[in-house]
């Protein structure tokens, strides 16, 4: 478009009657909220054509409306929209409408990855229908999938793609119709018992389970085979750019022991000794249970310890199966998963995830503290929610919660901590969540108030916390949601401080994974792919996520201030982002910040 007919187009907006102007959207909060009406279960909406078409056009309705009436540029909102309206589409096979909108959301998609990937399987499943009726000739129709999106897989960058198509084999391995059905019945449904409604959210999950059921669950073995053959036939791994970045100090280098903080699930720490800080010959921890209340051990408790061993398998298998590994946990997994009632599905995910807070702490500490023996790791535990239906957030809680910030930080700030490492957050939107799936309110415009009254109370909370330590570098993770922390109000990531560095998720070739958050707070970016680190026990086992990514950045964070004691906040900050290799985006460069200090020292 010319320069001049740009200038046409603005001067002609400004004629524009003012109520056709749109809303301006600057934060996920401006949108409006939608409640919808279920006069069934929720398992009825994703089962039944009758019970889901209601449902069905007020959401698409009410889309169309929020996209005609508001500006919305926020591209992970606009995707959500879109992907649910496409989702819509493919069930009543208006394939027009659907390839319009798959072309729309690559538009929309900075990831390299996720725009080679997005609406592969569902143009394969269009062409198929098109060879083969999947009502009157199934197994023609499956055949003709198979065909097409091996022929679609095979024309793939395989550099670019691989590990999200490796994770798109483990997503159809996982998923089953009673595993769907399991978590409609034990996530969704009690809230609908009391209130009869749902908030457009949950809506959207509710198209796309039963999208999967109707759409993708008919040719699960097929896509599992054709994903499985290229990833057999492209045994090539991407480059591991970090080896050569890392920084490891040797046990007898002139060093200041400096405190790392590790505020998450708990640390195992006899598993790091002589990296551990002591008070009165004991670990120096301070820990908080859900209710934010003090407690003592250094790790979450687990109610049946003699289930340890079978829920570390149970990790083990899920991550092997996400990253295309067979294993004998692997195939266990899939038996069990594929054995499950939709009643046990709540037991199952639940043990899963509590077995994942256990492990969480332990696994980022050994990567705050590897290569560094002047670190020394002060435990802050805190409580996460395992339950498929968190606690009702309240007031109450919140006020608790913000007062074991403040008393976390107080705790770093008696022991000397330097360096905090926080690979965990909160948002609005959770909030939201957690209040509808306990049935609270009357609908989605009741709960968007009270969750803002309950966020505020907390986002203060902990934004003073970090702000009464400056001498303390608060490491935290973006987040795994592939949204703009800003955006979204994420805690604590999307806040500006001189004392915060926030990061986010790239593979080990250097390229940002598909989780990652984004956005301007996000400083630098580090490898939150697959990446190894002890679990309580002593275990090694690979983690993704931006909670690995953080602990990397306080790693080289700690051997800066072991190298210069003297270094601010602000000046290891600094140093963390003149080493990175600068891009798109800014990647951390341990060797290139360590050589940048040495360098300024040693002209002192």
């Amino acid at each position: 478009m010319t320069r001049l007919l740009w200038a046409a187009l603005a001067l002609s907006l400004l004629f524009v009657p003012a109520c056709s102007r749109k809303k301006p959207v600057t934060k996920l909060d401006d949108l409006p909220r939608h409640t919808y009406v279920l006069p069934g279960k929720a398992s009825d909406a994703v089962t039944n054509a009758a019970a889901f078409a209601p449902l069905a056009k007020q959401v698409r309705m009410d889309i169309e409306s929020d996209l005609k009436h508001y500006q919305i540029d926020d591209k992970t909102t606009l995707k959500r929209y879109d992907g649910t309206l496409l989702q819509l589409a493919l069930l009543r096979c208006d394939d027009r409408t659907a390839k319009r909108l798959i072309k729309k959301i690559r538009a929309l998609e900075d990831k390299p990855s996720a725009r080679y990937l997005t609406g592969l399987v569902s143009e394969a499943r269009m062409v198929a229908a098109k060879k083969a009726n999947p009502r009157v000739d199934a197994k023609g129709y499956r055949r003709a999938f198979a065909e097409e999106l091996r022929h679609r897989i095979a024309a793939l960058p395989w550099d670019v793609v691989e590990a999200d198509v490796k994770d798109l084999k483990g997503s159809f391995e996982t998923r089953s119709r009673n595993l769907l059905l399991g978590v409609v019945q034990s996530e969704i449904e009690p809230a609908v018992a009391k209130t009869g409604t749902v908030s457009a959210d949950i809506a959207a999950r509710l198209v796309g389970i039963r999208a999967y059921l109707e759409l993708s669950l008919p040719v699960k073995e097929e896509a599992v085979a054709v994903l499985g053959e290229a990833i057999a036939a492209h045994k090539v791994n991407k480059p591991d750019i970090w080896a050569s970045r890392a920084v490891s100090f040797a046990p007898d280098e002139k060093l200041t022991p400096v405190g790392v903080g590790i505020w998450d699930s708990g640390v195992d720490a006899p598993l790091y000794p002589g990296q551990v800080l002591e008070e009165n010959g004991k670990p120096a921890y301070i820990a908080f249970d859900l209710h934010s209340n003090r407690v003592e051990g250094l790790l979450h408790p687990i109610p049946d310890p003699s289930r340890l061993s079978a829920m570390e398998k149970q990790i083990k298998g899920l991550l092997d199966i996400r990253a295309a590994v067979d294993s004998p946990e692997a195939a266990a997994v899939k038996a069990q998963m594929a054995a499950l009632a939709p009643d046990q599905v709540k037991a199952y995910l639940e043990e899963t995830s509590l077995y994942g807070n256990y492990a969480h702490g332990t696994h980022v500490a050994g990567l705050a503290v590897e290569g560094n023996p002047a670190a020394r790791i002060a435990v802050g535990r805190i409580s996460f929610d395992y339950h498929m239906i968190p606690e009702k957030p309240t007031i109450e809680q919140t006020k608790k919660d913000v007062l074991a910030y403040q008393a976390t930080v107080n705790f770093f700030k008696a022991h000397h901590v330097r360096v905090v490492n926080m690979s965990w957050g909160g948002s609005l939107k959770g909030v939201e969540e957690a209040l509808e799936a306990n049935g609270a309110g009357k609908d989605a415009a009741e709960r968007a108030k009270v969750a803002r009254e309950i966020f505020n109370l907390d986002k203060a909370g902990l934004r003073a916390a970090l702000e009464s330590a400056p001498e303390i570098l608060f490491v935290t993770a973006a987040g795994n949601s592939d949204n703009d922390v800003a955006f979204d109000e994420v805690t604590p990531s999307s806040f500006k401080l001189p004392n915060l560095l926030v990061v986010g998720a790239v593979d080990q070739a250097g390229e940002r994974t598909s989780f990652t958050s984004f956005g301007g707070n996000v400083s630098v970016y580090a490898d939150g792919f697959e990446v190894k680190s002890r679990i309580p026990g002593g275990d090694v086992l690979p983690f993704s996520g931006t909670s690995m990514a953080a602990p990397e950045a306080a790693n080289l964070a700690a051997k800066l201030i072991a190298l210069d004691p003297a270094l601010t906040p602000e000046g290891t900050i600094k140093l963390i982002r003149q080493g990175a290799d600068k891009g798109t985006f800014a990647l951390i460069n341990p060797k290139r910040s360590v050589e940048l200090l040495r360098e300024d020292l040693s002209k002192r």
